[in-house]
């Protein structure tokens, strides 16, 4: 038996790979992300440009540090740094800023060696436990102990 030679389907001028290559760039085109405002991000703004009413800063030091900013829409930011007794840095810090409907959101937090904690009315928080299911937990937490 014979083998013969492959020959290329021409479809018009062009071979059939350079017509599969070219509907493949055009579905991938097609198929991109499409750019919203700058930088390819969504843009939700106005446009309207927020001035920083005051700003200052400390450091960095080390784990030691110090920040604070207000915008003119209300925003209010400042953090401080401690050394942790990891080596890390300890942060201590809060945010508020302005509901669009009125009325201001706050929200202070620690980050240490033992994670993130942020409190603010703003979280929820879980109903209280009823006396019988802190009971059968301390019967589980008991059984486990007794092996």
């Amino acid at each position: 038996m014979e083998m013969q030679r492959a020959v290329p389907l021409k479809c018009g001028t062009a071979s059939l790979p350079h017509e599969a290559l070219l509907v493949c760039l055009v579905a991938a085109t097609t198929a991109a992300p499409q750019f919203f405002g700058r930088f390819g991000r969504p843009y939700y703004g106005d446009g309207k440009h927020i001035a920083i009413l005051s700003q200052s800063q400390e450091g960095p030091d080390g784990a030691r540090f110090r920040y604070a900013f207000q915008t003119e829409n209300g925003i209010n930011v400042e953090a401080r740094g401690t050394p942790g007794s990891k080596g890390q840095s300890n942060i201590d810090g809060s945010f508020s800023f302005p509901f669009p409907e009125g009325g201001t959101g706050s929200v202070s937090y620690v980050a240490d060696e033992n994670g993130y904690r942020p409190e603010s009315p703003l979280i929820p928080t879980p109903h209280p436990l009823p006396a019988h299911a802190i009971e059968q937990i301390r019967f589980a937490q008991s059984q486990g102990r007794s092996g």
